[in-house]
């Protein structure tokens, strides 16, 4: 059923600051499940797909992974739904435990309790979708999570304050294939291989560091069409940096970035104009990019050509307020990125 006019079909409040919304992805079960974590209340909540009716309430307190200590607070970040199990992967960020959720038998809900490094937050899958790359924010860490076996395959550490947002797979020309995550506390970029049949001399080691634009990075993206890796920074210091966007070759790594004027091309008014999160079209031959100012300043979001580099449109509307989070329904649906 398709509206003339797009609306809303199911609406709910599930508490304050979702980070991470996701569905059912298991074969038999797609779509049959949406679940959403929120930081206030500390819980998770499982509801029927179509209708959004809430099904279970679930908390996030308990033991921390490192000390053994309560903490009544472990605010829920990034959550992923497994393609080789019928579970969600839930991050209880303060406790360093990541909640594998089976959703077989909500009335008998078994919980299974991965321990990793704290803080997490962040992460998305590598490129065959069974292993999950989280990120431990402040234990500069990357915990990968086999979804198959059911637990920690790996801990890796990485630079400063890893934020990959879902993170970045590609085929390294050298490593094989990579995920890549940026980092919020220094300028590198680390790829760490992903391979553990036929590389696993790479596998969940950091292969590469990549020298940025700048810390404060959030985001970072590729496509399997696509030899370009975006790299945004809206949290540096620099305007220059901030404003722009720092993009490598793939094959050719070992050169250095392009940095290109995104805000610039934006043509906005006046103000802060962060360019965040790079976000590939379904085809992969385009690149989508929030130049995010305050609610008071204009805002907007500029396409480029992925083979070319170069501007291709320019969308502006006052209901484009302080834009950051902007997903293609097919690549989220299907884990490409």
């Amino acid at each position: 059923m398709w509206m003339e006019k797009p609306a809303p079909v199911a609406e709910i409040k599930v508490g304050l600051e979702a980070r991470s919304v996701e569905t059912s992805k298991y074969k038999g079960y797609e779509d049959r499940y949406a679940i959403a974590g929120t930081y206030w209340p500390p819980q998770y909540t499982i509801m029927d797909g179509d209708t959004l009716k809430p099904l279970k309430v679930v908390g996030t307190r308990g033991m921390t992974s490192d000390t053994n200590e309560y903490h009544p607070e472990p605010r829920v970040a990034a959550i992923v739904g497994s393609h080789y199990r019928p579970e969600f992967l839930v991050n209880a960020k303060e406790t360093g435990m990541v909640h594998m959720v089976d959703y077989t038998d909500l009335e008998n809900l078994k919980v299974k309790m991965i321990k990793t490094p704290r803080f997490l937050h962040d992460g998305g899958f590598e490129s065959t979708g069974r292993y999950f790359m989280d990120a431990a924010n402040a234990s500069d860490k990357i915990a990968v999570i086999d979804t198959k076996d059911g637990k920690l395959a790996g801990v890796v550490s990485v630079g400063k304050t890893p934020h990959p947002g879902r993170g970045a797979n590609f085929v390294h020309p050298k490593f094989g294939p990579v995920w890549a995550t940026g980092h919020l506390g220094d300028e590198t970029v680390s790829l760490i291989g992903t391979d553990p049949k036929k590389n696993p001399q790479n596998a969940w080691k950091v292969v590469q560091t990549l020298k940025a634009a700048g810390g404060g990075q959030l985001f970072l993206k590729s496509h399997p069409k696509s030899s370009n890796l975006w790299v945004d920074a809206p949290l540096n210091p620099d305007p220059a940096i901030s404003q722009s966007i720092a993009v490598f070759d793939i094959n050719n790594l070992d050169k250095s970035f392009d940095l290109l004027p995104i805000g610039e091309w934006a043509g906005v008014k006046p103000g802060a104009k962060r360019v965040v999160q790079p976000e590939y079209n379904r085809a992969g031959d385009e690149v989508w990019f929030s130049v995010w100012s305050t609610g008071s300043e204009e805002s907007a979001i500029v396409v480029v050509d992925d083979k070319t580099r170069k501007l291709k449109a320019v969308i502006k509307d006052p209901r484009i307020i302080t834009p950051t989070g902007k997903f293609n329904v097919y690549n989220t649906q299907n884990d490409i990125y």
